[in-house]
């Protein structure tokens, strides 16, 4: 497992405030944010977020004000620079990318392309 800084990879204020809410509603406070990138979407890939414990040998694991983000090195590579965000609005609530890497991104911003 390899630590590294938010220079990476960084969390807004507003995703460090709505994952410790989340951690303080399901009583767990070893919950962190994994981020990985797929194949697929509009734009030729996606983002995907699930909440996990659970750590892979090679593993990256950012930590910043308490909260911490798990992601693969493969998906670092494509997220490099990048901030993670929350984003609360008419048509729902959820986390979103800031991607400096992505040459197009899809009208959602679920999927990018290099």
């Amino acid at each position: 497992m390899k630590i590294f800084s938010e220079k990476y990879l960084e969390l807004t204020e507003k995703a460090i405030k709505k994952l410790k809410n989340i951690m303080e509603i399901k009583n767990n406070y070893h919950l962190k944010l994994r981020i990985y990138i797929n194949g697929g979407g509009c734009s030729g890939f996606q983002y995907q977020f699930i909440f996990d414990t659970l750590k892979n040998k090679d593993d990256i694991i950012i930590t910043q004000s308490d909260v911490s983000l798990i992601i693969d090195p493969i998906s670092l590579q494509y997220l490099h620079g990048g901030k993670i965000d929350y984003l609360e609005n008419l048509e729902g609530s959820k986390f979103i990318v800031f991607n400096p890497n992505a040459k197009t991104t899809c009208s959602c911003g679920a999927s990018f392309g290099i």
